[in-house]
């Protein structure tokens, strides 16, 4: 794998600030999302209400509700506890290296792993944000893979050393667990990688003296081209005296130069000897 060197940044105070800024601001919204579930949590038990019957019902009226809400409900405190430091680690770097591509992504894999389940799962209930967090595992690792660049490449590590467990928990191994949304967040993840993984902009690429070079040389050949080349016909300007102002006076006609004719030459041959 290419993995081209990164240009030094012009002021490097400046440029990490720049990244801790984007650290906090992908930190934020994973604490602020996390934060969420465990409201909800506290939510049920202090008031004793199970919402659970808001999941995700396949190929039930009542289950399509739970294409919004099934990421938000846990069965348990345990369920809730495996999904936040995923959800808190795995949602830092997505937002923190790629804005962009994850403001994108998230709804995608939100709401397509949940119709993907309504409509070819097993009839259960299923809850939980797991299926969120293999959407942005697998988000992290085709970023790597098709950017190339050292931070993707850096957070696809991460990434799967974390959390490369989750490639076989897309697979039924576990009773009582949703590997249906493990798979379809998994596959929305491939490709809302595919799709914006030119999204954000890449860092800036040392760049080479010889690329330089290389550069210079192939702008002079062009404009050595350029200059052999005629003008086309609509470039050159026709010689014109006295434009044309009102159509409707023939003196202020346009009329052409005409060029004074050429003189003949004369005989300058001079008398023959008999």
């Amino acid at each position: 794998m290419d993995i081209p060197l990164l240009a030094t940044p012009a002021d490097p105070a400046a440029q990490a600030r720049e990244d801790r800024r984007k650290l906090r601001f992908g930190l934020l919204i994973s604490a602020l999302f996390v934060a969420l579930l465990w409201w909800i949590k506290a939510f049920e038990i202090g008031f004793a209400i199970d919402l659970s019957a808001l999941g995700n019902r396949p190929r039930e009226a009542w289950g399509l509700l739970g294409l919004f809400t099934a990421p938000l409900l846990h069965g348990s405190f345990k369920h809730l506890v495996s999904n936040t430091l995923p959800l808190l680690i795995l949602g830092t770097l997505a937002f923190s290296s790629f804005p962009r591509a994850a403001t994108r992504a998230t709804p995608l894999i939100w709401l397509g792993s949940g119709i993907a389940v309504w409509l070819l799962a097993r009839g259960s209930n299923h809850i939980g944000a797991s299926g969120l967090n293999h959407g942005l595992m697998f988000l992290l690792l085709t970023l790597g893979l098709i950017r190339r660049d050292r931070v993707a490449v850096a957070t696809g590590f991460i990434a799967f050393f974390l959390y490369g467990g989750m490639l076989l928990t897309v697979l039924p191994r576990e009773p009582g667990v949703s590997w249906e949304y493990h798979l379809s967040g998994a596959l929305c993840g491939v490709v809302a990688g595919l799709i914006w993984s030119k999204l954000d902009p890449l860092p800036p690429r040392k760049v080479y003296s010889w690329e330089i070079e290389e550069a210079l040389a192939a702008e002079q050949l062009r404009l050595d081209a350029d200059d052999s080349e005629p003008a086309r016909p609509s470039a050159v300007q026709p010689i014109w005296q006295g434009p044309l102002r009102h159509r409707d006076d023939a003196t202020q006609r346009g009329v052409v130069i005409r060029f004074p004719p050429r003189p003949r030459p004369t005989d300058q041959s001079g008398p023959t000897d008999p």
